[in-house]
């Protein structure tokens, strides 16, 4: 797929991404981020790997698009992280009552 990062037309597959970020260590994620494979890598750092750019020559969103559009999951800056916290029936009763059952997992 034909992509612009930065003025400057780029051929991107998904496979040539993967193969790209093979071996290649995840920086920490501050900001936008992108799936590949089983982790997640800051958008900035992709986008300089698979373009021999420096970061400063584009921007987040033209990666975020392109990786889009090849099929990787990209998240944004303020994505909240899904609750992992679940009570059951009985302890949201217990809760709505003010019972002084404990309510632990």
């Amino acid at each position: 797929m034909r992509c612009v990062i930065a003025r400057f037309p780029f051929d991107l597959s998904k496979s040539g991404v993967l193969a790209s970020m093979k071996g290649v260590k995840p920086e920490p994620v501050t900001g936008e981020s992108v799936l590949i494979g089983r982790r997640h890598y800051p958008v900035k750092q992709v986008g300089e790997v698979i373009t021999r750019q420096d970061r400063r020559d584009f921007t987040s969103g033209e990666v975020t698009r392109a990786m889009t559009r090849l099929g990787f999951t990209c998240r944004g800056a303020l994505d909240p992280a899904p609750a992992t916290r679940v009570l059951t029936p009985l302890q949201t009763a217990s809760a709505l009552l003010g019972s002084s059952m404990p309510v632990e997992p």
